[in-house]
């Protein structure tokens, strides 16, 4: 009996989470990788296989407000700020990829904050 590690656990789910999802130009995917020191958030067609628009604790825009990247006032800050970027390119609709974290803590309040900014998902 082996058992898998925190990591592996994660990319075992972020590999089953992503049999079925996929962006499309009209619903792209908001992904989110979350690191031990940040946060980040990427809009992505799959179709195209390009980032539409970004967003993360390291951004120029958000160092000088944010100074600890691994909060969760951080990830607000995050979710705001890549919500803002995509409906400036026009994006309404996404599909949430929470990149195999569980939907809980920073993850949750980035995917909050990019909702109550216009995002649908």
């Amino acid at each position: 009996m082996s058992t898998l590690s925190r990591k592996q656990q994660t990319q075992k789910r972020h590999r089953r989470l992503r049999r079925n999802l996929s962006g499309t130009a009209a619903r792209p995917r908001l992904a989110v990788f979350r690191s031990n020191n940040h946060i980040y958030a990427q809009v992505i067609d799959d179709v195209a296989q390009s980032t539409l628009c970004s967003a993360s604790t390291v951004d120029k825009e958000l160092r000088s407000s944010v100074t600890i990247g691994a909060t969760c006032d951080a990830s607000v800050a995050v979710g705001q700020l890549v919500a803002k970027r995509a409906l400036a390119k026009g994006i309404q609709s996404v599909v949430f990829d929470r990149g195999g974290n569980l939907y809980h803590g920073r993850v949750k309040a980035l995917a909050d904050a990019a909702r109550e900014a216009g995002l649908q998902f």
